[in-house]
């Protein structure tokens, strides 16, 4: 990667996204060496301009950014960061310095609220005990939830049919955990579908 430090007296700005959500989280910035500290680390650091000093995000609060992926921008002078928060990534306490909540950065979140309860084994989980049932189980209930939608999209009670639609997308995520798929995965395809 050749990133032009010099364009911006040795300081590139890093824009970090939260890599399930896509959440965009803050922005920095830094120097050559707060570039190869992060790759060797695998922690988001930055050049602190008003600390005139290396900053490590989370190194006092706790709250982290894991490094997943780096990309340059056309200009070679702006880099695009995608990492997993350890905790809320400003210092008001909010997910993002922007404060910004998408629709998108919900379905991935409840993601991940599903992934958890199932990885934790959490026995008072209804999530966990479903999936715990089998993938048999699980496709079942996905098929009772598709029925009830189709029902309900004929009524003309909106409400109903947005609880329906609601309880289908759960399980579909149930059904992705249970088969070892992520949602980016069908979103990737669809994406491809797109260009067709």
């Amino acid at each position: 990667m050749n990133i032009d430090f010099k364009k911006g007296n040795g300081l590139v700005p890093v824009v970090v996204q939260d890599n399930n959500t896509l959440q965009v989280l803050m922005l920095g910035y830094m120097n050559e060496e707060a570039y190869q500290k992060t790759l060797e680390s695998k922690f988001v650091t930055f050049y602190s301009r008003s600390k005139e000093r290396l900053w490590t995000k989370g190194e006092s609060s706790g709250n982290t950014l894991e490094l997943v992926d780096v990309m340059i921008d056309c200009d070679q002078d702006t880099l695009l960061i995608k990492a997993n928060p350890n905790g809320p990534t400003c210092h008001t306490g909010s997910m993002s310095c922007f404060k910004e909540e998408t629709g998108k950065g919900f379905i991935y979140e409840l993601e991940q609220t599903i992934n958890d309860r199932i990885d934790s084994n959490d026995p008072d989980s209804y999530t966990n005990k479903l999936f715990r049932r089998g993938i048999n189980k699980v496709a079942q209930k996905v098929g009772e939830e598709a029925v009830e939608v189709v029902i309900e999209s004929k009524d003309n009670d909106d409400n109903l049919f947005k609880n329906e639609a609601a309880d289908l997308l759960y399980h579909f995520l149930i059904l992705l955990k249970a088969k070892g798929v992520k949602l980016q995965d069908i979103e990737d395809v669809l994406k491809e579908r797109s260009k067709n």
